[in-house]
């Protein structure tokens, strides 16, 4: 397969196209390091050739980052030792970009190079950029949905093949640290006036053969191959720059709490890389790289949060035979935050929405909320008034149900009352037609028991969106009894169309999400009732990679809304609902008036802002503070166990249907300890034979919540890993 070709004009410039065929977008593989290394190396051996431009045959972008197979090739060819061979991999690398940074001049007196520039049709990510940051001079197109940035971080690894190093001596480390250590990606515009870039142009591949025919020597040294080179802003040594890396040491600690290991070993690379000469600093990074590839949790990340997140958005569980179920016009029922919401990504999509409630105000109000989002945007420089008016066309809010008709799917967000949501099936299902796909958006209540008010139990399906819509990534999908798989292919397609990350679970109360985040808040109130300082609770669950403490996050989602749900549990379960004195403690809670965030009151004080002033220590009134505290291990596994375990039991009652979904929704739906991977990654990680057994010690020690499940004690006995067992290619198999 050919993924660069090349071809000298008559100007003498040698442009060297990539277009890797049958991918979207280009990726670097082997086979294109090689193509790209041979056409460098005849590019600068032929007298011929004036200067080289490098651009892509993708309209609208350069390239996505890399293909992930070639680090899987890397570690395969060193046999016994697959450290060696990344490390190796790597810095073959690094030898080919400083090949095309240093184009062929003298060593000695730079001069005697070919200038070699990069054309950008759009977007350059990972790769995509670090390949240009080698060349002399970059222009890109002014292509308004192009973004350009080294995205790494978000995956669990860094930018490895020089981006790291080449951005932090171009920039310095404080204005590289937010595209390095934070994954940003901005607009062509602002890439040049970050110094990402050179210069934005109407025809990119013209602008810069015109800069190659006039470039001199000069033009090809790059900063830290002149004499007398400094880092911006100062090294490390400097007394500016000593502050600058202890100020980004505390930054990174402040939001990763030390549970993601890629940042702190870029921060590691910049810093060393900074003390030595350019080449040696390529070498160190090519080391961090290796050691972070090596740690089970990029391989964990880079599974969960790129190749099954890609493979779901793309329909790996899309129903086989389904011919394409696009949405044309949806109706949604109610207008409240949870609808509103709904509405603004469906119109973002361009998918024409009738928004519904009880009367006009009501329906106003909820399309308000996409003007006001859109209004925002604007004010940020994120969007304009023709894109505003155009989405806020797409949407008719109205009280009258008969304009539902010639809806493709319903979706309905009411008060989650199986009453109240029955009466609304009826009313609609009269008025839609006999085709339309019908989906409740419940948090908690079964699919199957919602369907019985339905005369077309086979098109009515759960859609679960995660609060606030617009923000969150993840659409849980939930499967009644009688859903048929046109009602999960025109779900699918939906969320697609809307471009958020599906997961199809089958029903059960609380489905898959809610299942595994609700004990995760039980277990933290347990553990307040037994005396244990909810500063430790909430730091334990950030040390772990958690967005928010359970503690916290008992106040952002309200306790009022827990303790609905446990009342509504218990009714449901009856004699088999296990009760707790975690439930005393919400109800006691609310009885206090002490509702969370939204009342000022709860677990924490707030000011008239609503912002958090501390831990509220009236609760030690009720529940006094231990006089010695768990150790942190302790009240750690407790909050992992108590999620991954209901994760396990999610898969082995048949309502997890795929363990990638398991990971990916658990990292989207709730901020599961992204490092590792998500619940099922996780339990690889430490072993089954090890998780079994730390069950059996946190059961004896707090209680049967904790008993191991008898798929993950099989499993143990045979020493048997959930990707080995339940993974893409052991299913396939």
């Amino acid at each position: 397969m050919t993924d660069f070709t090349m071809k000298t004009d008559a100007d003498g410039v040698a442009i060297i196209t990539w277009d890797v065929a049958d991918k979207s977008m280009n990726v670097m593989s082997i086979d294109g390091l090689t193509q790209l290394e041979a056409h460098i190396d005849a590019a600068l051996a032929d007298d011929a050739v004036k200067g080289i431009v490098i651009t892509s045959g993708k309209e609208g972008s350069f390239a996505g980052g890399m293909d992930l197979n070639l680090l899987a090739k890397m570690r395969e060819d060193a046999g016994d030792d697959p450290a060696k061979g990344l490390f190796e991999g790597t810095m073959k690398m690094h030898a080919l970009l400083r090949k095309i940074e240093r184009a062929g001049m003298d060593p000695k007196t730079n001069k005697g190079g070919k200038p070699i520039a990069a054309a950008l049709p759009g977007t350059a990510a990972g790769i995509g950029l670090e390949l240009p940051l080698a060349t002399h001079r970059i222009f890109c197109a002014d292509n308004p949905k192009a973004r350009i940035g080294l995205p790494e971080i978000m995956v669990g690894i860094f930018p490895g093949a020089g981006g790291t190093t080449r951005l932090s001596f171009k920039l310095g480390a404080m204005a590289a640290s937010g595209f390095l250590l934070e994954g940003k990606m901005v607009a062509p515009a602002a890439a040049v006036k970050a110094g990402l870039i050179d210069e934005v142009a109407a025809d990119p591949v013209a602008a810069a053969k015109e800069w190659v025919l006039n470039a001199k020597d000069a033009d090809l040294v790059k900063p830290w191959d002149a004499k007398g080179y400094k880092m911006p802003g100062g090294a490390p040594y400097h007394p500016a720059g000593f502050m600058t890396f202890v100020g980004a040491n505390a930054m990174i600690n402040s939001k990763t709490k030390g549970a993601f290991p890629a940042a702190k070993a870029l921060l590691s690379a910049v810093y060393e890389g900074a003390l030595v000469p350019f080449d040696t600093a390529l070498k160190i990074e090519a080391r961090w790289f290796t050691s972070v590839l090596m740690n089970p949790s990029s391989s964990a990340m880079i599974r969960s949060l790129f190749l099954n997140k890609e493979a779901l958005e793309k329909g790996a569980v899309r129903p086989a035979g389904i011919p394409d179920q696009r949405v044309k016009k949806l109706g949604v029922l109610g207008a409240g935050m949870m609808g509103a919401g709904i509405a603004l990504v469906s119109v973002q999509a361009g998918i024409e929405v009738v928004l519904i409630d009880r009367d006009q105000a009501a329906a106003d109000k909820g399309k308000a909320y996409a003007e006001a989002y859109f209004d925002k945007g604007i004010a940020r420089k994120k969007g304009t008034v023709e894109k505003k008016e155009a989405a806020l066309a797409l949407i008719n809010a109205t009280p009258d149900l008969d304009a539902l008709k010639g809806c493709d799917l319903i979706i309905e967000a009411v008060f989650e009352d199986p009453k109240v949501k029955a009466e609304m099936t009826k009313k609609v299902e009269a008025v839609i037609p006999e085709d339309c796909i019908f989906a409740s958006n419940t948090s908690t209540l079964p699919i199957t028991d919602l369907a019985k008010a339905s005369s077309r139990a086979e098109q009515f399906i759960g859609i679960h969106f995660f609060s606030p819509v617009e923000r969150m990534a993840l659409v849980e999908i939930i499967k009644g009894k009688e859903t048929g798989d046109r009602a999960v292919a025109k779900s699918l397609d939906y969320v697609r169309q809307i471009r958020k990350t599906p997961i199809v679970v089958n029903d059960a109360r609380f489905f898959y999400a809610n299942r595994c985040i609700i004990p995760y808040g039980g277990e933290a109130n347990r553990m307040i009732t037994e005396g244990v300082a909810p500063v430790l609770i909430d730091n334990a669950a950030q040390m772990l990679g958690f967005p928010v403490g359970p503690v916290q996050l008992g106040d952002e989602t309200s306790i009022d809304l827990a303790t609905k749900i446990m009342r509504a549990t218990k009714a449901a379960m009856g004699n088999a609902y296990p009760a707790s004195e975690a439930d005393d403690l919400i109800v006691w809670m609310e009885d206090e008036g002490r509702l969370g965030r939204k009342a000022k009151a709860g677990y924490f004080d707030y000011d008239e802002k609503g912002k958090r002033l501390g831990y509220w220590k009236g609760v030690h009134d009720r529940y006094p503070l231990a006089e010695v505290q768990p150790d942190l291990q302790e009240v750690q596994d407790r909050l992992m166990f108590v999620q991954v375990l209901e994760a396990v039991r999610a898969l082995e009652e048949g309502v997890l249907m795929d363990i990638r979904e398991g990971d990916v929704g658990a990292i989207l739906g709730w901020g599961f300890a992204p490092w590792s991977g998500g619940p099922f990654s996780w339990l690889d990680m430490i072993g089954t034979p090890y998780a079994a057994e730390r069950c059996d010690e946190l059961e004896a020690k707090f209680g049967e919540r904790f008993k191991c499940p008898d798929l993950l004690r099989e499993m143990a006995a045979k020493n048997q890993s959930f990707y080995g067992r339940f993974g893409s290619e052991a299913a396939a198999a």
